[in-house]
């Protein structure tokens, strides 16, 4: 690895949890997102991540993706969507930020690293929208689903965008705002303080 970190691994890294967090909103989109710059020469990927930007993934890629994306919109279908993407949107996180590892020389670490980094914080953001799903299908019927699935998939795009731009400013935020969730979630666990008199 040459050159001091920040210049090293830090931006990879910094990419791939923007990459990650995508993934947890929709896990094709990202891939064929990434595939579709690496094709442009704008997104660099490892040697063993190239196949992401070959015809046949991307083909893939695209085909899921508009499945993903118009199942997400009808009621029945995306409960259906939501309960695969338990384990396809930390795959996709995966193999996303292991991509973006260039500067890490062996696949298998870069693969290790991705894998670390890249579940978890697809999963933050799935399970924040699957909350947000299982409250809008109570409060509305499902009503207000496909709308909330049209924001999810700008959401998406606009990250993916910021993240390939201002990786590490997109980083430092998903990190921040994972923080705060993880104390919010803790402190509701906590049970009450008994007070001794």
């Amino acid at each position: 690895m040459d050159g001091p970190i920040w210049t090293g691994i830090v931006p990879s890294l910094a990419m791939g949890i923007g990459l990650a967090a995508c993934a947890g909103l929709r896990a094709w989109l990202p891939l064929l997102l990434a595939g579709l710059l690496a094709r442009a020469g704008v997104l660099e990927l490892g040697p063993s991540f190239r196949f992401i930007a070959s015809n046949q993934a991307l083909i893939l890629f695209g085909v899921a993706t508009v499945v993903e994306m118009l199942g997400d919109k009808i009621p029945a279908v995306d409960h259906t969507l939501d309960a695969l993407s338990t384990v396809l949107r930390p795959a996709a996180g995966s193999l996303l930020a292991a991509s973006v590892l260039w500067r890490v020389p062996d696949p298998l670490t870069a693969l290790a690293l991705g894998v670390a980094v890249g579940a978890p914080t697809a999963l933050v953001p799935h399970a924040a929208k699957a909350t947000l799903r299982a409250g809008s299908t109570f409060f509305t019927g499902g009503l207000a689903n496909p709308l909330l699935s049209f924001v999810e998939d700008l959401a998406a795009v606009v990250l993916f965008v910021l993240t390939v731009m201002v990786p590490v400013a997109v980083a430092l935020v998903i990190l921040v705002v994972a923080v705060l969730l993880v104390r919010r979630l803790s402190r509701r666990r906590l049970p009450p303080a008994v007070s001794v008199t």
